[in-house]
């Protein structure tokens, strides 16, 4: 079994992100590892398409404030360093893979809602993230309250 020392936590934040949180804290405790936390935040205009004539940047800039309260909050009750904490803005599985590399994770936990059909196909985050990585990737299954 592979003894890792520095794992990335990729959370997207949402009521369940503390389930893959509280895998990757035990990951880290158990083998004494670094543990950095992401959050990716897709631009508004990914999401409504860029040929919209509309100024979306008070709308984005409000939700990267909450977004960076939220990460905040989440690593401080992890005792995560600030210097270890990243907030993003991007494709979420290209970031995190940048992430990773750059600050030499040997494993990414993120979280995987279960999506099959064409959910999965448009929409898993964790399944761009096992695809592209170059180190170990954990998928922890969100269970819905």
């Amino acid at each position: 079994m592979a003894h890792y020392s520095h794992i990335l936590l990729a959370v997207d934040l949402s009521n369940e992100a503390g389930q893959v949180a509280e895998r990757g804290q035990r990951l880290s405790e158990l083998y004494d590892a670094t543990l950095s936390i992401v959050h990716v935040i897709e631009p508004v205009s990914y999401t409504y398409g860029g040929d919209i004539p509309l100024d979306f940047s008070g709308i984005q800039e409000e939700i990267q404030q909450q977004a960076q309260l939220r990460l905040d909050e989440l690593a401080e009750s992890m005792s995560i360093p600030a210097g270890n904490r990243h907030l993003l803005m991007g494709r979420p599985e290209t970031e995190i893979h940048n992430v990773a590399e750059e600050i030499g994770a040997d494993l990414i936990v993120v979280g995987s809602h279960g999506r099959h059909g064409l959910a999965l196909i448009f929409g898993s985050t964790a399944n761009g993230v096992l695809h592209g990585a170059t180190c170990d990737v954990l998928a922890v299954r969100v269970r819905q309250p």
